[in-house]
């Protein structure tokens, strides 16, 4: 298979020549390692390479799944992979071999992908860009000189030049959709649960975390989450069951849905003119196309959202910490984590547990105020990004905590508030700026209600096809 003829098919086409015989599985390793090695030292998107162990596998007798002999990447960050280490781009706990598959690792396999390395990942996922310390910046493809987002970034930088057609991806306050919108892909942050998460789920303990995949086409999303997405039998909070499999919703229509818009931010600052505008054409082509649009914010009290938040996170990531002290059997130096990391694990170590349960406490109050808009709305329509993507170094690993927090709120304001409430929320790419970068919108549905978006999203993917667009990364 050539170089140009691999990167051209999605990952379920992939698996459709397996099927037909036009080309093996151990071919495909070959045709992703190609593109690897002729971008990855441009990108930096894969930090872990398992070429060998790849190939290995693609000669044996792969699982009938979707996805058989499809080329396929997990994130370094919290998902273990027998045998493979584990950094989650941090010094302090650089290359911890794992000794068993997380269960969505498991299920990958048996959706019969052929895993061939791990991508690259800001310190512990704490950032909107992926530029680690220890692991270095990853580039976007569309233009090398800026981010590919976080925490998923090296994901979404992969996939965005074509050296696979989908890869693992997790999302705690926008880490799927973030990078999907700065590479151009589709990126679904799934219900809470809906994805397997353990057996070593302690860092997922609040609940705001999940993990899915970035891909360029809306139907290998509904098909991996088909694969992948039904409950651990321990899993305490698994969401209602779908009603039919995804890849029947994305050939159903949508119907009329009632749609909410708004660019509102938390600090109330204007976004970016061009990503506006695409904002308003896609509020105008979801009217053309029989929907129910009608300009509506969110209307919560941002301030108060992000203390409540900040106390949970804060305290959710010390507990983590404590857990990584002891299993490390030393407290961390602080040259070995970054200024915001060693920030958070100090200010989260002094929360009192009462802080930690008022921050709960208030959260659930905030969550039904947000929640509210869908009983009123089936989708609530927002950018996923306030600004176009920055350059690399704006957001860097050595900036001070507050300035960066700071930035990250001007380049991020949109994500968050629906990992608090768990619901599914979709980056699709649907413009492209003046100078030819990705922009992406979000679409959010009601608890569990992926559905919805899938059958949306199937509809938008057919008006405004992206899959045939090619970043400056890719030949």
């Amino acid at each position: 298979m050539s170089f140009a003829e691999y990167a051209d098919h999605d990952g379920l086409g992939l698996a459709e020549l397996v099927k037909k015989g036009d080309v093996t599985p151990v071919e495909l390793v070959d045709a992703a390692v190609e593109r690897a090695e002729r971008h990855n030292g441009t990108l930096n998107a894969i930090v872990y390479k398992a070429y060998d162990e790849a190939r290995e596998a693609a000669k044996g007798k792969l699982p009938d799944g979707p996805f058989k002999g499809v080329p396929f990447l997990i994130k370094d960050l919290g998902t273990e992979v027998k045998g493979w280490p584990r950094t989650s781009g941090s010094k302090f706990v650089a290359n911890v071999v794992d000794d068993h598959d997380s269960t969505l690792v498991s299920r990958f396999r048996a959706a019969g992908t052929v895993l061939f390395g791990k991508t690259n990942t800001p310190e512990y996922g704490i950032t909107g860009t992926t530029e680690s310390r220890l692991l270095g910046p990853c580039r976007n493809p569309w233009d090398p000189n800026r981010i590919s987002g976080g925490s998923s970034g090296g994901a979404a930088s992969a996939v965005g030049a074509g050296i696979l057609p989908l890869a693992h991806a997790s999302d705690g306050l926008g880490s799927i959709r973030i990078p999907a919108a700065c590479c151009g892909l589709v990126g679904m942050k799934v219900t809470r649960d809906r994805n397997p998460q353990g057996p070593d789920d302690f860092d997922r303990a609040i609940g705001f975390s999940v993990d899915h995949v970035v891909s360029r086409t809306v139907r290998d999303s509904a098909a991996m989450l088909d694969a992948t997405g039904y409950p651990e039998p321990a899993s305490p909070y698994a969401p209602p069951p779908k009603e039919r499999p995804y890849m029947e919703e994305i050939t159903k229509s949508p119907g009329k849905l009632k749609i909410a818009w708004s660019s509102e931010t938390p600090g109330g600052k204007p976004i970016h003119t061009e990503i506006q505008a695409a904002l308003e054409k896609t509020a105008d082509l979801l009217g053309k196309l029989g929907h129910t649009v009608m300009p509506r914010g969110l209307g919560i009290d941002y301030r108060a959202l992000y203390r409540a938040q900040g106390a949970v996170s804060g305290s959710n990531f010390a507990a983590g910490m404590m857990r990584r002290i002891e299993a490390m059997g030393r407290e961390p130096e602080q040259d070995e984590l970054e200024p915001l990391t060693w920030a958070g694990f100090k200010n989260g170590s002094r929360l009192t547990g009462a802080q930690a349960m008022w921050g709960w406490q208030q959260l659930r109050l905030m969550n039904r105020q947000v929640l509210a808009t869908f009983e009123e709305v089936d989708v609530y329509l927002c950018p996923v990004l306030g600004q176009l993507q920055p350059e690399i170094g704006f957001l860097g690993p050595d900036q001070e905590a507050r300035e960066l927090n700071k930035r990250q709120g001007q380049v991020f304001p949109f994500t968050p508030p629906f990992n608090f409430t768990g619901q599914p929320s979709l980056s699709l790419p649907l413009w492209q700026s003046e100078s030819g970068l990705p922009i992406g919108m979000m679409f959010t549905a009601r608890y569990a209600d992926e559905a919805t978006l899938f059958r949306l999203a199937a509809q938008l993917e057919k008006e405004l096809p992206w899959k045939d667009r090619r970043p400056q990364v890719w030949n």
